[in-house]
């Protein structure tokens, strides 16, 4: 029988607890269930479901390009540390890459992990070895070999444990 994304994400939650980065990635192309996942894991446990796309979008507009890209990680990190939950759930999570931000998505996700589980939508694949997101010719791709992180695919039964390090790429 297959699982619900929800309830493998749950499952999983475990793994997270002793590790460096209790992140959990979600991952998949749109329209696979993951915001539906999160949302049921919101409702069912009381966590904060984070819009990062309009939580970030709504502070960052008065500033200029330059004040984006040096204060985006601030005013994510200090959204989530409002939230008084061992468990946040962030979700619509594509600004984070776009260029003008100058952000690495997995490493800015991974800094916020380190004092509580973040679980994230993250929007592109994961082949077994390979995190991705947009195609490789895309001005936003990115690719991290072996990510550290849990991995749960949407629309898949199986997960994949936590990477092993590796150096990470653009």
């Amino acid at each position: 029988m297959v699982s619900s994304l929800s309830t493998q994400i749950q499952d999983v939650l475990p793994k997270t607890q002793d590790t460096y980065y209790k992140l959990i990635l979600a991952v998949g192309p749109a329209r696979t269930g993951k915001t539906a996942a999160l949302t049921e894991l919101a409702a069912k446990h009381e966590w904060p479901r984070v819009n990062v796309n309009l939580c970030l979008s709504e502070k960052l507009l008065e500033l200029t390009q330059r004040q984006r890209a040096v204060r985006v990680a601030g005013i994510l990190d200090d959204t989530v540390r409002s939230e008084k939950s061992a468990v946040v759930l962030l979700d619509n999570i594509e600004l984070l890459f776009a260029a003008e931000l100058a952000q690495d998505p997995l490493k800015l996700l991974q800094s916020l992990s380190r004092n509580r589980t973040i679980v994230a939508a993250w929007p592109g694949n994961f082949d077994g070895a390979a995190l991705t997101y947009a195609e490789p010719s895309h001005p936003e791709a990115r690719r991290y070999p072996t990510p550290q992180a849990v991995i749960v695919r949407a629309g898949e039964t199986d997960q994949q444990d936590i990477g092993s390090p590796g150096e990470e790429t653009k």
